[in-house]
């Protein structure tokens, strides 16, 4: 008998656009953490659809070899790269000026920019907490409120996305530093949605399931490979998806090009959770408890 079990269709091929061509003719699109990863991906589909794109990162060879990356995109508009430490608002600052000096000021902010490691809570330094918490919320709202702030001053309508984690629901055991500063980042979608709407500014979240790409960090990637050994690297994760599959990059890429779209001017407030059902999954009977230490591969904690 053949097997009924399918999983989810595979996306259209890398180049394909979810949005007519030149949806984002003459726009500016701020990206963090553009210059690698998921970030890039997603840059890559608004330069798609001719979208003028600013990317921003700590790292100079990094946004260097993507600008030029980007630029080649067919029927990417113009590219330029700012280097940024988004946990200090005057470097903040600087971007949006170097945006507007380059381009004008952006119409759409994508904050994709985020820092995490796994980590049983109790062995989270202070300064570790820090770090995860100060990028991942407290940058997330330099660039959101110099954004607004920008855009209440001119007059001008403007679109947030902000990628999130669905642990900011659930919780995030290994994770409690990001789970925290994630939950953070979902409230300010739904309270800016209420107070900026108004004044033509929409802001959404985006959250993505596994999507594995060359920028994912040794301990992400091996966190993954050991917690299911059996079925070979993350790329073959599939079987353990409700989709019978991972996500594709670009599929990122198109779900953030609808949300900050002509398309999606009425969603506002909203988080688009884009991972094949997997935050949802259940099983009938929970497996047995591993605690998390052992997850980790570490030893008893010490004090």
């Amino acid at each position: 008998m053949e097997n009924p079990l399918r999983g989810l269709p595979a996306p259209p091929p890398l180049g394909a656009a979810a949005l007519p061509p030149g949806t984002y003719a003459g726009q500016v699109v701020l990206v963090t953490g553009g210059g690698t990863g998921l970030g890039k991906a997603i840059a890559a589909e608004f330069a798609r659809l001719g979208a003028d794109l600013v990317i921003a990162g700590r790292r100079v060879e990094q946004l260097k070899a993507a600008q030029d990356e980007l630029a080649a995109v067919p029927g990417a508009g113009r590219v330029t790269a700012a280097v940024c430490d988004i946990r200090d608002p005057e470097r903040v600052a600087e971007v949006f000026d170097a945006a507007g000096a380059a381009f004008g000021l952006p119409d759409v902010l994508v904050n994709n920019a985020a820092a995490n490691f796994p980590c049983p809570a109790e062995d989270l330094s202070p300064n570790a907490w820090r770090a995860v918490v100060d990028i991942t919320l407290t940058g997330t709202w330099f660039m959101t409120r110099e954004f607004g702030r920008r855009h209440l001053a001119s007059g001008s309508p403007g679109s947030i996305v902000n990628i999130g984690a669905s642990y900011a629901w659930t919780g995030g055991p290994g994770f409690a530093h990001s789970a925290a500063a994630k939950a953070g980042v979902k409230n300010l979608v739904e309270t800016l949605a209420v107070e900026w709407g108004p004044y033509g500014i929409q802001i959404n979240g985006l959250v993505p399931g596994l999507f594995p790409h060359a920028d994912m960090t040794a301990d992400i990637r091996g966190g993954l490979e050991r917690a299911a050994p059996d079925t070979g690297t993350v790329d073959d994760k599939g079987g353990r998806q409700p989709a019978l599959r991972v996500g594709a990059p670009r599929e990122l890429g198109w779900a953030a090009t609808f949300l900050a779209s002509p398309y999606a001017r009425f969603v506002t407030g909203h988080t688009l959770v884009v991972d094949g059902a997997n935050w949802q999954r259940r099983a009938v009977v929970n497996p047995e408890v591993v605690p998390l230490r052992e997850q980790l591969g570490r030893g008893p904690f010490a004090g």
